[in-house]
This record gives structure tokens, sequence and C-alpha cells, in this order.
């Protein structure tokens, strides 16, 4: 009996209410310069007209594949995708995004020269009045680019952007460490896990600064939109920990980046928030952080003064002395919130207090080369 053929990439391709958006992927995929795909479209019990589309495309292209079930949330989705892909390679493109033609043709290229477990490029962002900001400056770190790496051993990976969708992944390299999507029915921000897994196994990585992927940061309907998930960030990192202690990955190094990389997440979610979500977030991230630093997991060198003075102040809300710092603050200072660059380090401020600088500290997580 012949063995049956391997796709070169199969490409994962989410998909629920987005009938606004979908040819426009559909057509970027169906037509990319690597023929040798599969294309897995994961309807997830959409209202609209999505299923019709997906349908309607399938119908004119035998490489489209139709997981068509009821509502369960985008992590179930995504391991649903995952399970069936028979791909050499994994890739993902949001049905509301679409790809240069040349995407996985390049990536797969990359990959097969080097033996690659992860291949991960730049994107193009779009803004909620459709203008293009040409490459997403600083989304992979410039000195990291054009070469293997190891993925634990650059503590900057785990801090950018997820952008899950601009790279590819050896199905082997995914199946192998069971690196799989939370499966937390409504949830949001469940790209954070997965992202934190593939850097912390991946031993061949190869960074482009070319983009190929055009991301769609207006549509209305994102999840990452909603305030009303305040929590979730706090599961994928949460999920992560148990991740990292279930495969023995949890040395000094990687315990310090894992707190860091919480922390990081947390200060950005808390500043998405407002009203009772915020004060509830807030809480949380008090009482965690308290039990953090009391850990030694988080250090002073990983700070400069005013972001370590931050954590102080969110950490221990009912010190006297913070409670002071803390009011001076938030009523004497301006409240704002920016991202500035300086002489290509990237400082993320709140309430005119910066939060974390690039490129982040090591951890003592080892060599940077492959």
């Amino acid at each position: 009996m012949p063995k049956k053929h391997q796709p070169s990439v199969s490409i994962l391709v989410p998909c629920y209410n987005v009938e606004a958006y979908l040819r426009e992927c559909l057509d970027s995929i169906v037509n990319q310069t690597l023929t040798d795909i599969e294309i897995i479209c994961i309807n997830d019990g959409s209202t609209d007209g999505t299923l019709g589309i997906i349908k309607e495309y399938a119908a004119k292209d035998k490489r489209i594949k139709i997981i068509d079930k009821e509502n369960e949330g985008y992590g179930k989705s995504m391991n649903r995708g995952l399970d069936a892909a028979t791909g050499e390679y994994v890739g993902i493109v949001e049905s509301d995004d679409w790809a240069e033609p040349d995407m996985f043709e390049s990536l797969y290229t990359i990959a097969k020269e080097n033996d690659c477990d992860v291949v991960k490029s730049n994107f193009y962002e779009y803004t909620p009045t459709g203008a293009v900001v040409n490459k997403f400056l600083g989304a992979l770190p410039p000195d990291d680019c054009g070469r293997l790496i190891v993925g634990r051993a650059n503590p900057t990976l785990f801090f950018h952007f997820p952008a899950i969708w601009s790279a590819i992944y050896r199905r082997d390299f995914l199946v192998r460490n069971n690196i799989r999507f939370l499966e937390s029915p409504g949830a949001s921000y469940q790209d954070t896990g997965f992202n934190f897994k593939v850097w912390a196994m991946a031993r061949r990585s190869y960074l482009t600064d070319k983009a190929y992927l055009h991301y769609r940061c207006d549509n209305a309907n994102s999840s990452v939109k909603s305030t009303g998930k305040i929590f979730c960030v706090c599961d994928e990192y949460d999920s992560v920990y148990d991740y990292l202690m279930a495969h023995n990955m949890m040395d000094d190094g990687m315990r310090k980046l894992l707190a860091y990389g919480r922390y990081t997440t947390y200060v950005w979610n808390l500043h998405r928030l407002g009203g009772d979500a915020y004060n509830q977030f807030l809480k949380r991230f008090s009482d965690e952080f308290r039990g953090i630093l009391k850990s030694g997991d988080l250090s002073r060198n990983s700070f400069d003064d005013r972001a370590w003075m931050k954590l102080q102040i969110i950490a221990h809300p009912h010190n006297p002395w913070y409670r002071l710092v803390r009011t001076f603050y938030s009523v004497i200072q301006p409240v704002y919130k920016a991202r500035i660059r300086d002489n290509k380090k990237v400082y993320f401020v709140f309430n005119n207090i910066r939060v974390y600088s690039r490129p982040v500290p090591t951890f003592g997580a080892g060599a940077s080369r492959a």
C-alpha cells in the first residue's frame, strides 16, 4: 500500500463570525506559491455566513478541510486543528488577517535549510483606520534575526508580541513536547501560553525580519478588545507553570523568566481595564506578586529603579510608604500610557513609571546560539 503523501505545511484557519474578512484571508492562502499545503478551516459555531464561505472555497480547492463544530472557544478550535494536521510544519492564519503569496514558501525553505523547530517572521499591522504600519518594528530582536538561536536562551523572545501566526512550527516538535492551547471556554489570550511553551522547548529556531502576514487590529469583534475576561492571562501563566513543572524545565532561570513574563503581561492587562474590572485584577495582581517577591523568583536586578518601585506599590498596597508613593504618582503626576523608543530600547510607561525596557535582562538560561 503506497505511503500517504505528507503536505509540506498545514495551515490552520480558526473562524468565528468573520464573513466580512474571510474571502480576503482564504484568497491569500489558496494562492500561496507553496502549493503543497493543506488548509484546515475550523468553524467555531459561527452564526453568520462564515461556514457557507468556507464550503464555497472547499468545493473549488481539494486542499481545504473543514472542521465544523459548536462554539467552544479559540483554544479548543486550535487543538482540533492541530489534531487534524498532517503536514511536516504547521502555520496559522487568523481568519481576519491575510498572508503575502510567498509567506509559506519562504518560511518552509528556511526551515528545511536550517532543520528548524520554529521559523518566525515579522508582520504588517493595520490600524483601526485601515492604515498599514509598514513593518511591526521591534516585533523581533534585530540581533537575533538571520541566524539559528535557542529559544529559552534568548529572553527577549518571551516578551515580544506573541504573533503566533507569523511563524511555522515543526509538527513533530509540537507533538513530541505536547505543546497545545489552553482549552478555557470563552477565554482570550490563549496565544500567551502557546508562545511561552514554544520558546521554552525550541532548540533550533530561526528569525527573519521580513514581514509576510498582514495583521488586522481593527476587527471590532476581536476578543482582545474584551474587558470581561479579566483573569484569562492569569490562567495562561498558571498553565505554563504546570507545563514547565511537568516537563522538568523549571530551573532557577526559567522561574525568573516566567515570573518576569507574568509581571509584564499583568501590567499590560491592568492598564487595558477600567472600573470594577481594574480593581478586581489589581487585587489579584497584588496578591500573587507578594508571594512571588517572597519566593525570590523576581530579583531587583531585573528592573530599573522606577519599574521596581512600581512592582512594590502593586504588591504592597497597604504599606504606608508605598501608599504615599502611589498617591503621588496617581494624583500629582499626569496619568498617561505611552510607548517610548529611545536608542533602540523600548520603554513601556504607565503613570510616569517605566515598567520595563528591552533588551530584557538575562535569566541564566544558557548560551544563545543553537
